[in-house]
């Protein structure tokens, strides 16, 4: 089996890097335009491989599409990173053209792959992919979701001192400021939330988590590479192994939810062939509500790519 990433910057390596300690499949090719830093970044990682433990190959082309033929799953985070100052929708442009070009030469040397979409703006380049993939929906997904729960659960953990492993929780809707985490369906180790942390508390971990994104980008002018990469590779995991995981993830709707043809995060089972099944959890009036702006919000960003198409 074979793994292609597309873009070797910091979240693609991470994401090829985080694959081969998985040793999940023989080869996994990582694919740049620059030449030399995938091949380069591919070495240093093989070279760690008996350091520590695994068989993976990891190859590094510049730009040879030939290289990925086959691939079972591609993760795609071609693209610009955002500046401080700048919005994920400020990308739109440049990056849809970027995902475009990638989308069609991936599909040409893997017909049947599944596609995870990393890029950003996340929602709207996933769309973009699946308008250029020729690809059933549940083979072109979008991650967000993970990423999103992610930081929810490090905040949580934080702020109970407590394992993240114990902290569980969900989240739905765009990657950004409208995501909508619900906290009725957060738990720790069954326990609800609302058990350990007052309201007013909750929402300011909640709000720190739809602008966790921007938090980072503050401190380090650029975006995240260690949690992004590493959540595209827990989603690939669950594909390769079959493990019928079921994680929040970026997925096209045909009446869940109420919305129709958007790509949108909600809960899903993921195993072989992608997306199994779409999970449509019982919202409350106030949960439909921000569900339905986080929506808006996509379908807004969505109208420019239509327009430019």
């Amino acid at each position: 089996m074979k793994i292609s990433v597309i873009g070797a910057g910091n979240v693609g390596s991470t994401c090829a890097n985080v694959l081969a300690h998985y040793d999940l499949v023989k080869e996994v090719v990582l694919l740049d335009i620059k030449q030399g830093i995938a091949e380069g970044k591919s070495l240093d990682m093989w070279q760690a491989s008996h350091i520590n433990g695994y068989s993976t190959r990891i190859k590094g082309v510049t730009n040879d599409y030939n290289a990925t033929a086959g691939s079972d799953v591609v993760v795609i985070t071609s693209g610009l990173p955002r500046k401080p100052g700048m919005t994920r929708d400020d990308l739109i442009n440049t990056n849809a053209e970027i995902v475009k070009s990638v989308t069609e030469n991936v599909v040409k040397h893997s017909p049947n792959t599944i596609i995870i979409v990393v890029s950003n703006p996340l929602d709207v380049m996933t769309y973009c992919a699946y308008l250029n993939a020729g690809l059933p929906s549940k083979q072109v997904m979008g991650m967000a979701g993970i990423l999103d729960t992610a930081r929810y659960k490090a905040f949580l953990a934080d702020e109970l001192n407590c394992s993240p492993k114990d902290v569980q929780a969900m989240l739905l809707g765009g990657h950004g400021d409208t995501m909508v985490p619900l906290p009725r369906y957060t738990t720790v180790s069954g326990i609800p939330v609302t058990e350990f942390i007052e309201a007013g508390r909750l929402d300011e971990i909640i709000n720190r988590t739809k602008s966790g994104g921007g938090e980072i980008v503050n401190l380090m002018g650029t975006s995240a590479w260690y949690a992004p990469g590493a959540a595209a590779a827990q989603m690939v995991e669950s594909i390769i192994k079959d493990e019928d995981r079921i994680y929040p993830v970026c997925a096209w709707l045909q009446g869940e939810y109420g919305l129709n043809d958007i790509y949108l995060g909600v809960p899903v089972k993921l195993g072989k062939g992608g997306i199994k099944e779409i999970i449509e959890l019982k919202l409350n009036d106030a949960e439909k509500a921000l569900l339905y702006k986080s929506a808006d919000a996509v379908r807004e960003v969505c109208s420019v790519l239509d327009a430019t198409a």
